[in-house]
């Protein structure tokens, strides 16, 4: 087949008579338009040149008469190559859908010549490049076209305006530039326009009036300047506007009072002034109104209230004052509304019937008419229920129950006082609970424990008292719990240990007593638990999480005793038994013959102690004089070394303590004669952690890299270090450092890899004699390579632990290589205090859940040193800077560049802009989010390679579409 296709493409022009005996027209386009793709799903397995129609063929529709193909819909099917002429053949082709695939390089300009085609779908592709200017100049009877989603740059062209029969144009998320081309308006047939989330700029052209058919604009997320077009409500039928997110000034143009069919209007995150005017109720259609993060000034209009088809008002983020008007409560149909950070003031409108209410950080009192909320049947819709960051006083309503539908109920931040209400087991339906920074006293109601859909509760810095009820063990689905700074009294509930899904507990700066409950340690999850500055006392539970808990998180509570507050536990011995040989006597009435036994008795006691005592310390003299007589003759002979092959773990054959046990993993010997070999300072290639590494050259002429661990008297047995090396020696993939073999003594353990050529990344991104060698593609590759090293390393079942930008290293091509992984697993499983000391190197790339002096090892402390090492080899900075008078974090340097949208300032200058956008952006974001605060937030590293792999473009050069 693939020959015959060969010939048909070969001399189409010039038997194209005696090949249409042979083959039906639509049959010869369609097989030689499968031969430039690449299909490999082999979607198009049913595309059999030998048929004599192609309409039972997979993606292929005809018309039902005359079986011509009208319409080639491929939408997903993975295809790539070449979108070639064989199309030109259908000549009644009247759709062609080729969207959600990877066709790449520049558009095909022919594909307008097919005269009868109405659809043209390129969306979601990697089409790069400018929309040819030719493309729009024959476009026949085309009424719809879409390049949305794909990497398309350069100006809209003028020949749009061309295209009379044009209902439809989708140019959205691309990179197109410049200004608007002056006759775009000229395509008065069109009824949809997006060209959203470009890069277009300056003021909008006059003339958008003339779009008399138009019912959706979408311009958000572009560079737009200026004052909305003045002539927009010439557009009669347009039913959604959007023009967020650009830099729109002035007001709201008065035209837009006639636009009274549009039911979504969002204008949010522009520049636009002046007060909402009061025509805005003539909108009666509404159903979203957006006019937030703008600086919009004045009260909200009473008018407002007469677009009762209204579901979303979003009015936060501007300069806004007054109170909310009455008439608001008109708008029945209202499920959410967001007043929120505004200059708001007066009562709250409880008597407003809406799904999902904010008006946090304003300045709304509590009027004294609203002692209780209204009945029951009014809040059945409410679900989310915001009013923190107010002034909102006097006590929480006694019916809070009614708000028994709500999901989210945020009260935090007031000054509301009083008690919390019994009501509050009504809240069957809310998941987060939050009254921190209020007023209130009383006790926790123990009611708590029928909110059995709580995840998230705060009741933290109010005057709460009493004990912790024990019903609170009844809320099994508490992820959090914060209780701090309150003055809760008694124990720590045993029934909290109930509560497996906890993730977070802040306990502290309370006066809560007594011993924690040893069950707690069962709680897998927790990653925060902090009873700081109560007066808690006995050991602390041992196991889990409690293994490594934060000094921090136990201060200031001197009565508990555990290894982690370095306080040993008083051990607890039965009273003696003391016999009275005058048990006559009346109690109290001991004669002088019972003092004299006692004294006897003392006596023995006291010889006894004091032998027992210098023969204790006879025998740890004797121990340590024998082991510095060892270690004094070891440090003047080297130890030798005795070879064993393959997976040979067999004990070296000498019985001589000198000498040591060497394994290559691959079986070769070909090794260095001596231990003194490594000693030489020349060969040193640095200082880590966990040891020194040397290069070493073995006979045979190979280099390996060996590394001198340095904690040797903590190491663990011959026979556990072994198992655990064998492990690590079995892992391989292409982005991690090979570990060859290791060599043992009781003194000395060498761990030999294979010599990574280029040195570390910290080399090249920081010294200065390599600093600005990396392109924007070598970094794209290096942060890839890392991530699948670590998901493999995961997959395998290892935390690194200790990752850092001198850990990874490149080779000869510029592939990262992660080394240095599963070291903590040759040390003591339980002493904590070492395994923090090794990492105090890592600054920067330590996950919060690390502490001074203990650390918990999960997968997803890699995926937070994963995210900053990202951010330093996209800014080219390290994770921490020491400057003059400031301390400068990357990961808080990012995210703020993030937030002030100025994210491409924070890219290394070194690339001097030479690095696509849509690459950099996301990658950066990603960053950030494998950094993550919260454990739970950061994503698995497999997840991370699937995310990099669609963030990345396809490589430049690729051949052009024919």
């Amino acid at each position: 087949m693939v020959f015959r296709v060969f010939l048909l493409l070969l001399f189409a022009p010039v038997f194209t008579q005696s090949l249409d005996a042979i083959f039906n027209d639509d049959v010869l386009g369609l097989i030689v338009f499968k031969a430039g793709l690449h299909d490999p799903k082999d979607k198009l397995s049913t595309w059999n040149e030998d048929a004599e129609y192609p309409c039972d063929w997979v993606g292929i529709k005809c018309d039902p008469r005359s079986k011509r193909v009208t319409e080639v819909a491929l939408d997903g099917f993975s295809l790539s190559g070449h979108i070639g002429r064989g199309l030109l053949r259908l000549q009644f082709l009247q759709v062609l859908s080729l969207s959600k695939n990877n066709f790449s390089g520049p558009i095909n300009t022919s594909l307008t010549h097919i005269g009868t085609l109405q659809v043209l779908d390129l969306s979601e592709n990697n089409f790069t490049g400018a929309i040819p200017d030719e493309m729009f100049q024959q476009c026949g009877s085309l009424r719809v076209v879409s390049f949305a989603k794909n990497s398309l740059m350069g100006r809209i062209p003028d020949s749009l305006s061309y295209c009379s029969t044009l209902v439809a144009v989708n140019f959205s998320s691309n990179q197109l530039s410049g200004k608007l081309p002056p006759g775009m308006w000229f395509s008065r047939g069109l009824q949809s326009l997006d060209l959203s989330e470009n890069l277009l700029e300056a003021e909008i052209p006059e003339g958008i009036q003339n779009l008399y058919d138009v019912r959706v604009v979408n311009l958000r997320r572009n560079r737009f300047t200026g004052q909305i077009p003045r002539d927009i409500g010439g557009n009669l039928l347009l039913r959604s506007l959007d023009l967020s997110d650009n830099l729109f000034s002035g007001s709201l143009p008065e035209s837009m009072q006639r636009l009274g069919l549009c039911s979504s209007l969002d204008v949010h995150g522009n520049l636009l002034t002046g007060e909402i005017p009061d025509w805005i109720g003539e909108l009666r259609n509404l159903k979203n109104l957006d006019l937030s993060r703008n600086e919009l000034s004045g009260s909200i209009p009473p008018s407002i209230g007469n677009i009762q088809s209204l579901k979303k008002l979003n009015l936060s983020t501007n300069l806004l004052t007054g109170s909310l008007p009455d008439s608001i409560s008109n708008c029945k149909n209202l499920s959410v509304l967001d007043v929120s950070q505004n200059l708001l003031t007066g009562g709250f409108p409880f008597k407003l019937d809406t799904r999902g209410v904010s008006l946090s950080g304003n300045g709304v009192d509590e009027s004294a008419e609203y002692t209780s909320l209204p009945a029951t049947t009014l809040y059945n819709n409410l679900q989310v229920m915001d009013i923190s960051s107010n002034s909102l006083s006097g006590e929480i309503p006694a019916n809070l129950g009614v708000l028994g539908s709500v999901e989210s109920l945020n009260m935090s931040r007031n000054l509301f006082f009083g008690s919390i209400p019994a009501s509050i087991g009504v809240l069957k339906y809310t998941q987060f609970l939050d009254l921190s920074n209020n007023r209130l006293n009383g006790s926790i109601p123990p009611e708590i424990g029928v909110a059995i859909s709580l995840k998230d509760l705060k009741l933290d810095k109010n005057f709460l008292s009493g004990n912790i009820p024990t019903q609170i063990g009844a809320c099994s689905n508490l992820t959090s719990l914060i209780l701090s700074q309150n003055n809760l009294t008694g124990p720590v509930p045993p029934a909290m240990a109930n509560l497996t899904n906890l993730e977070h507990v802040d306990l502290s700066l309370n006066n809560l007593s007594g011993s924690l409950p040893k069950e707690l340690a069962n709680l897998s999850r927790l990653v925060y638990f902090n009873i700081s500055h109560n007066h808690l006392e006995g050991e602390l539970p041992v196991g889990g999480f409690f293994n490594t808990i934060p000094l921090a998180s136990v201060s200031g509570n001197p009565s508990l005793c555990g290894s982690i507050v370095n306080d040993s536990c008083p051990s607890v011995h039965p009273k003696p038994i003391v016999l009275n040989p005058n048990s006559s006597n009346p109690a109290g009435a001991a004669s002088s013959s019972d003092h004299q036994h006692k004294r006897i008795i003392l006596s023995i006691s006291s010889l006894i102690a004091i032998g027992a005592a210098a023969f204790i310390a006879i025998g740890v003299m004797t121990i340590t004089l024998l082991n510095i007589h060892v270690r004094s003759s070891m440090a003047h002979s080297a130890p030798a070394l005795t070879l064993s092959g393959g997976e040979d773990f067999s004990c070296s054959p000498t019985a001589d303590p000198n000498y040591g046990k060497l394994v290559m993993f691959s079986g070769d010997a070909n090794f260095f004669t001596g231990a003194h070999a490594l000693l030489n300072k020349d060969s040193e290639l640095g200082r880590g952690g966990f040891g020194v590494v040397y290069r070493t050259v073995l006979r045979d002429g190979r280099s390996v890299a060996i590394k001198k661990l340095t904690a040797s008297g903590l190491m663990k047995s011959q026979d556990d270090f072994e198992r655990e090396v064998k492990t690590l020696g079995k892992i391989w993939h292409p982005n991690l450092v090979k570990l060859e073999g290791y060599y043992w003594t009781s003194s000395l353990q060498l761990l030999i890899y294979e010599f990574v050529p280029s040195g570390s990344l910290y080399k090249h991104l920081h010294d200065a004699d390599e600093r600005n060698s990396l392109t924007w593609r070598q970094r794209f590759n290096i942060i890839l390579g890392m991530a699948k090293g670590l998901s493999y390393l995961h997959q395998m079942g290892v935390v690194h632990y200790n990752l850092k930008s001198t850990n990874v290293l490149l080779d000869g091509s510029g592939e990262a290589k992660v080394g240095d992984f599963g070291l903590a697993r040759l040390l003591p499983m339980l002493d904590r205090c070492i395994l923090s000391s090794k990492i105090q190197s890592a600054l920067g790339y330590m996950a919060p859940e690390f502490a001074c002096r203990t650390v918990k090892i999960t997968e997803k402390c890699d995926v937070y040193g994963f995210g900053i090492l990202v951010l330093e080899i996209i800014t080219g900075r390290r994770p921490v800077e020491y400057m003059e008078d400031d301390v400068v974090v990357l990961c808080d340097m990012v995210r703020g560049a993030l937030e002030e949208n100025k994210v491409e300032k924070c890219i290394d200058g070194s690339l001097g802009g030479s690095f696509p956008p849509e690459e950099a952006i996301p990658v950066i974001k990603l960053g950030l989010i494998c950094a993550s605060q919260v454990p739970s937030n950061r994503p698995e590293m497999s997840e991370v390679v699937n995310i990099l792999e669609l963030i990345q473009c396809p490589s430049e050069g690729q051949e052009e579409i024919q």
